[in-house]
């Protein structure tokens, strides 16, 4: 159990300074020194913001990804990037995120790209606060991946993601999160024990070695939930998640079910949102 009794800290992306969207929609008008300056400047903003408030655990604010897990696909091989998504226009959707085709076996010979994130915390975050880094799970990475079933294409990731955890317990990093929104998202309408079995085989090699969390929340794009935002389908069988910590979402959620906290602090420590940072 955490030795203190109320730990704070940041869950998911922080929203993204005006500069910085606007900067994205340049990039190249920037040299390469130029988008290293970036970078830096923008995980330096997320992280002061946090020293500011507090916070006994602090993040890079996930400022150098595109959303939570897009970007990982650039490191993945065996997979043919979608150009643009299908549809531009309308309301916020998934829809509106692209879906890469799959052409061979997917391998990451590069890693994912989250030990230069942790590399970036460490050298910008000042003493005091503890580090913590995000790396989304095999089916949530398995969602934005056509041409293949869905199961099978997570079985492929699963030893890619593994081994980015791997990576980042080598390199000193003490605290991860393992987001697998996707998991949350469809419990309802798959079997809940088979994403616990595949997440607890996805960490079973870094258990012991850091504190691991893992993020429950519905699928949210731009404030649009994919799924029934409710945690009731997912239990008892999430109670056996290897993990220390979980987060729940609850601010943006009317703090519905809240009984459900009590129940998985029988398990693991719980970690409860209280502010939606993006709104």
């Amino acid at each position: 159990m955490q030795p203190t009794p109320i730990r704070t800290t940041v869950i998911g992306s922080y929203p993204f300074p005006g500069w910085l969207e606007f900067a994205a929609l340049h990039l190249d008008q920037f040299g390469a020194a130029d988008l290293a300056e970036l970078r830096d400047d923008a995980a330096r903003a997320a992280i002061m913001d946090q020293v500011d408030a507090g916070l006994d655990v602090i993040t890079d604010g996930e400022q150098t990804r595109f959303d939570f897990n897009l970007s990982f696909y650039g490191y993945i091989d065996g997979i043919a990037l979608e150009p643009a998504p299908i549809r531009k226009f309308g309301p916020p959707a998934h829809d509106q995120r692209g879906k890469h085709a799959i052409t061979g076996p997917l391998k990451a010979p590069r890693g994912l790209g989250s030990i230069e994130e942790f590399e970036r915390l460490k050298r910008l975050a000042p003493q005091g606060p503890a580090l913590k880094m995000s790396v989304p799970g095999p089916y949530t990475l398995s969602g934005r991946l056509a041409g293949k079933d869905r199961w099978a294409a997570t079985e492929e990731l699963l030893p890619i993601v593994r081994d980015e955890l791997v990576a980042l317990v080598n390199a000193g990093c003490a605290e991860i999160c393992v987001d697998e929104p996707s998991r949350s998202c469809y419990a309802h309408k798959e079997a809940p024990d088979r994403f616990v079995e595949i997440f607890n085989r996805t960490v079973a090699p870094i258990r012991g070695r850091c504190r691991l969390s893992t993020h429950l929340c519905f699928g949210n794009y731009k404030a649009r939930a994919i799924a029934p935002r409710q945690y009731a389908p997912l239990v008892p069988a999430f109670y056996e998640l290897d993990v220390d910590e979980v987060h729940l979402e609850m601010a943006s959620r009317e703090f519905a079910e809240l009984e459900l906290i009590g129940e998985f602090a029988k398990h693991m420590d719980v970690s409860v949102g209280v502010i939606d940072v993006k709104s």
